[in-house]
């Protein structure tokens, strides 16, 4: 063989070599992604209390106009969630969403964030005469 096709069967099987290095990463990459995806929906629906019963009771204030993204911000720096942005998610997900109302409200770190959205929402409380 001469010296050309030897260099050239190198490049061959080293680009062949690149390419497979290439697929693998991003097979590993979009396996790695798509599980923190699929955790992050899970989450979105499962996530527990910041701590167990009885908690600690902390006032919180909702001014009108606060946003959802506003009001997932307060919750995590009073330490009521663990994670803003899946509260702020799960806050849009939420029946809740548009039922929030300003206020000062006295949430616990043992309630979910669904707890917490209905305790903000005074209008999808039942009314005495549903009781």
């Amino acid at each position: 063989m001469k010296a050309r096709q030897i260099q050239q069967i190198l490049i061959s099987v080293v680009s062949a070599a690149i390419k497979v290095v290439v697929i693998l990463w991003l097979i590993n990459f979009l396996y790695n992604k798509t599980l923190e995806a699929y955790d992050f929906g899970y989450r979105v629906f499962t996530q527990p209390a910041v701590s167990p019963a009885p908690g600690r009771d902390i006032s919180v204030a909702i001014t009108d106009g606060k946003t959802e993204k506003e009001i997932a911000s307060i919750l995590a720096e009073k330490g009521l969630v663990n994670d803003e942005l899946l509260c702020y998610v799960q806050i849009l997900a939420s029946e809740y969403k548009d039922l929030i109302e300003p206020g000062v409200y006295t949430l616990n770190t043992s309630m979910t964030t669904e707890e917490m959205m209905y305790a903000m929402s005074p209008s999808a409380w039942p009314s005495e005469e549903e009781e």
